[in-house]
């Protein structure tokens, strides 16, 4: 059977960079950190008191305020990067066969923000009985971003969430790209979404000691690779990518940003929080995305690597790419953008792919910023080239995004410049 290639037709993006694809691709590019004081909540009493927040977002851009309402923050933020992503697609939505349209959104939590509110006032009125609003449910659970979106747009083809923690949103990029190539649809709105910047979600990472506690610096806080690291920075945003059959999007003369071209997934089987310290299933997701993309080492230029600023995660990443691209490590670019955007957990692979997808593009890659000379770990190899500080402009013609999350899951994404 011979595969459908996929090609990548649309983009749309709300992110602590920026509220539209270009903004936040402007800003990538620049160095700038999306890193802030915590305003969506009252973070004194939480250890950390920064986060990445998306600023300036009015969902009523998108969305009626009826609509608005029976939502969570994270399907706001889903539905405008989809709305987006159609947009720049240019689909033509009165003649398309929205029957053979799908979307797959990926979330890490969900709608947090809502159970906590509604958990919060059951609590302080437990006398009362259990007294929840009719949209609670909905509202909270993760694949409903998806289901909205689809609704929305009347599109009828696969339809569901991908859940596996910081790899969802790359989870979701992956099946649709199976599901393309195997003829399942023509055309899948795919993404990701989050938005945990709450008591909950910062009380409950900081008690994991996941979280940078750097609350008297927090622009210079995200360090990936630097040895003064001391944990993640909490994000939140969106990332859409139109997928589409090549066939499809040439008949209807779209614009083709990229291809995508392979997809790897694989298990560390080691521990619920950590990564392996060797690097074992990011190795073996790179290898995977390799061979699915029929590339080798030496096609790659840039990986967008996970690189989460924190100390196990670092060290076996970097050491998982020097056993997968050997001398290739050196020649080519490493960067992690969540340096400039913090972690944005089940959106990161969706945003971080349209980094690579806008990479491939600019021919130029975004920086990993706040590495500070001689704050080097002696247990991470300089010789590799991390885009310290400043982007780099090179060719770009395949670059690899990777996303590792927690239980030990991993998914890796590849994508190239497109040609006949």
């Amino acid at each position: 059977m011979e595969l459908n290639r996929v090609v990548v037709t649309g983009l749309g993006a709300v992110t602590p960079l920026g509220l539209t694809v270009d903004e936040t691709w402007k800003n990538m590019v620049a160095g700038k950190s999306g890193c802030g004081p915590i305003t969506q909540f009252d973070a004194s009493k939480c250890k950390t008191h920064f986060a990445c927040e998306v600023k300036g977002f009015d969902p009523k851009q998108y969305l009626d305020r009826k609509e608005i309402r029976k939502m969570d923050r994270y399907t706001q933020l889903a539905m405008a990067s989809a709305i987006q992503g159609v947009e720049d697609s240019g689909l033509d939505l009165e003649t398309a066969d929205k029957n053979r349209i799908g979307v797959i959104y990926g979330v890490g939590i969900g709608g947090i923000n809502t159970f906590q509110e509604e958990v919060t006032e059951y609590a302080q009125n437990i006398e009362r009985g259990p007294f929840f609003s009719p949209f609670f449910i909905p509202m909270m659970i993760s694949d409903i971003a998806a289901g909205q979106i689809s609704i929305k747009y009347g599109f009828h083809g696969p339809n569901y969430a991908t859940t596996s923690a910081c790899a969802s949103s790359t989870n979701a990029l992956a099946d649709a790209f199976n599901l393309l190539r195997l003829g399942k649809a023509d055309i899948i709105v795919a993404g990701g979404a989050e938005s945990a910047i709450c008591m909950c979600g910062v009380g409950g990472f900081n008690s994991m000691k996941a979280l940078s506690t750097r609350n008297d610096d927090p622009e210079h806080a995200s360090r990936p690779f630097s040895a003064s690291r001391d944990g993640f920075v909490m994000g939140e945003g969106a990332g859409c990518l139109i997928l589409e059959t090549l066939d499809h999007a040439k008949a209807r003369g779209a614009k083709i940003y990229a291809e995508m071209v392979g997809e790897g997934e694989s298990a560390d089987a080691y521990h619920i929080t950590a990564s392996h310290p060797e690097g074992l299933g990011a190795k073996l997701v790179m290898q995977a995305a390799l061979d699915d993309a029929h590339l080798t080492p030496a096609d790659i230029d840039y990986i967008n690597v996970h690189g989460t600023s924190t100390h196990v995660g670092d060290i076996s990443e970097a050491k998982a790419i020097k056993e997968v691209f050997g001398d290739d490590a050196y020649r080519l670019n490493i960067s992690s953008t969540k340096s400039m955007t913090g972690h944005l957990l089940g959106a990161a692979g969706a945003v971080e792919a349209l980094a690579c997808v806008k990479s491939i593009q600019d021919d130029i890659v975004p920086p990993t910023i706040n590495h500070a000379e001689g704050d080097d770990d002696p247990d991470i190899d300089y010789k590799m080239n991390y885009t310290f500080n400043k982007a780099q402009k090179r060719e770009v013609r395949a670059a690899l995004s990777n996303t590792f999350g927690f239980g030990g899951h991993n998914a890796c994404v590849i994508f190239k410049k497109y040609a006949e």
